[in-house]
């Protein structure tokens, strides 16, 4: 067991300042998933109400000092901008291929976050200003493709995620969250630091600060002549002629996933839930109906709410009347 943390009132509002985008958060759980063996995150609500509770001050400090840990969005739904970006390794070789990341980011004059984590690390980028999303993805997707690097999706089971997940939100969307940093993992039962300061909350705090933060100019520069490489665009999806599309806020799953192919009377793809864990590496354990495409089942039983849940659009909760 680690020595109790306190977090000071500063340490507090400096990592909402630096991380935080809006109210929206999610919870790892205590407890184990029976069957997967992984604890998975969720979207709190207030007791009574099912009200989404917004993330405060006191939980903040609560996930600092190791009570709870959180997991925090990537994209401000209100602007659909990003304060950071945050590429994610958990692979036999991850540390290795973030330090190739971090050294070629080092030769665009952009200073980077390396945190440690259970099986690699989260490499942070910070911006000035808030950021378009979009702006940032195709910065960092075009340099992971320069490099050489394998970009989880697409079949793949392994590779870099890149966060934000998304180019921009819809009305009720969230986008997909990460571990919020400097908390206790509940999984592996630690806390990861940020490699480069005393593993101390202040010194780690006064470190991310004295990070360059890049501006909006600067990431405009590095995209002057770019676009976002087409096999990662995320609103793809395979035409479809016998389904009239409803409210345009209506959730529509083909609009979320990639590589969708015709099988029979299904269009199949990569199941989002499953490749959380790493699984499905045929991509095509999700199967949606072609005739009513609001109709999807993945095979090997994740429920529609662990898939919603994985594409960062949870079903809402029906209360009764």
């Amino acid at each position: 067991m680690e020595t109790t943390i306190k977090a000071s009132s500063e340490v507090v509002r400096e990592y909402g300042r630096l991380f935080v985008n809006g109210g929206a958060y999610t919870l790892q759980s205590s407890r184990l998933h029976p069957e997967s063996g992984r604890h998975y995150y969720f979207r709190p609500r207030a007791k009574g109400t099912g009200e989404e509770l917004s993330l405060t001050a006191a939980t903040i400090r609560r996930h600092l000092e190791g009570e709870l840990t959180i997991g925090l969005y990537a994209i401000n739904p209100a602007t659909q901008r990003s304060k950071w970006v945050a590429i994610d390794a958990d692979y036999a070789s991850a540390m290795e291929d973030l330090l190739k990341l971090q050294y070629s980011l080092q030769q665009d004059e952009v200073e980077t976050a390396l945190e440690m984590s259970k099986r690699g690390g989260h490499l942070w980028i910070f911006m000035e200003r808030p950021a378009l999303t979009r702006e940032c993805r195709v910065y960092i997707y075009n340099l992971a493709l320069k490099l050489g690097m394998r970009i989880k999706g697409l079949g793949l089971a392994e590779g870099i995620e890149i966060f934000p997940r998304h180019d921009e939100l819809r009305k009720g969307e969230f986008g997909n969250a990460i571990r919020g940093p400097l908390g206790i993992h509940r999984g592996a039962n630690r806390r990861y630091w940020f490699y480069g300061a005393d593993y101390d909350l202040e010194r780690q705090i006064a470190y991310l600060n004295r990070l360059r933060q890049v501006n909006e100019e600067q990431l405009r520069g590095f995209i002057a002549d770019k676009t976002m490489p087409p096999e990662f665009e995320r609103t793809r999806s395979v035409p479809d002629h016998s389904f009239v599309r409803g409210s345009p806020h209506e959730f529509h799953i083909l609009d979320h996933v990639s590589k969708v192919r015709k099988v029979g009377r299904n269009y199949v793809a990569h199941c989002p839930s499953c490749a959380e864990a790493g699984q499905d590496r045929s991509a095509d354990n999700l199967a949606i109906s072609i005739e009513d495409p609001r109709k999807y089942i993945c095979w090997a039983g994740c429920t529609k709410e662990m898939i919603r849940r994985a594409l960062g659009c949870p079903i809402p909760i029906r209360r009764s009347v």
